[in-house]
């Protein structure tokens, strides 16, 4: 069982989000169509978008990639777009689970891989916000691979998923051991590659291919941005070369 963390890390850890969400909300400019993402690191940046809405009278409009960044943004006051009155956004803010040295993702540890990748595709840039550990030399190496997959026939899929890593997929479930779903209805697989994913492209690829798979959590050619938060409360931007 991993080890629980105490306050002083739990701390870090906060801070680190933190300051990457507080950078980000720097880049929104006045009349901005933007990406809402979803995520503990997100969630910073909409409470500092937020009081910089309020404090210099932005108008900004944002398409939520779930419906708890929808619920939220609300909360906050942030108003709220869709793609089909607003299919072309400015900037999507969003986090990641893991991020390789060309800029390539893994996504979904929050369910919400697919309204992501859409929002991510509509966009003219995509900044990453993360906290620390999040970048890897090889992705699938510190966080299984989300795979959304439709509930009629899962386990079919899922034994085909299995073939395809090859891997080892466990399906996602909720506290009460029931199957978790996404907000569009749908599972997911949460997928284990022993030495991590040699090669991304390809098994994004083959993966597409199986009947039943809905999306997948990796995410490439979809960050123009990074920016990694630190324990200091600075952040540090890599632009993708």
């Amino acid at each position: 069982m991993p080890e629980k963390l105490g306050w002083p890390a739990m701390q870090t850890a906060m801070s680190a989000k933190q300051a990457a969400g507080n950078h980000a909300a720097t880049l929104v400019r006045d009349g901005m169509a933007l990406g809402l993402g979803t995520g503990s690191t997100v969630a910073f940046f909409l409470d500092a978008l937020a009081l910089r809405i309020r404090a210099e009278d932005l108008v900004v409009k944002g398409v939520p990639t779930s419906e708890a960044t929808a619920a939220k943004a609300r909360e906050l006051g942030i108003g709220l777009t869709d793609l089909e009155q607003t299919p072309e956004l400015d900037l999507v803010v969003d986090g990641a689970d893991e991020v390789d040295p060309e800029f390539c993702l893994i996504k979904g540890g929050g369910g919400a891989l697919l309204r992501e990748k859409i929002v991510a595709r509509a966009a003219r840039q995509v900044v990453i916000v993360v906290g620390e550990g999040k970048r890897v030399e090889r992705l699938g190496t510190t966080f299984l691979l989300p795979v959304e997959i439709l509930p009629f026939g899962h386990a079919v899929t899922r034994r085909e998923v299995a073939a395809a890593g090859p891997c080892q997929p466990f399906l996602r479930t909720t506290e009460d051991g029931s199957p978790f779903l996404t907000d569009n209805g749908n599972y997911i697989l949460d997928c284990k590659f022993p030495d991590g994913i040699e090669r991304p492209r390809v098994l994004h690829a083959g993966l597409s291919q199986i009947p039943g798979v809905v999306e997948i959590g990796l995410f490439l050619d979809l960050c123009h941005v990074l920016v990694e938060g630190r324990p200091d409360g600075t952040a540090r931007v890599l632009n993708k070369s």
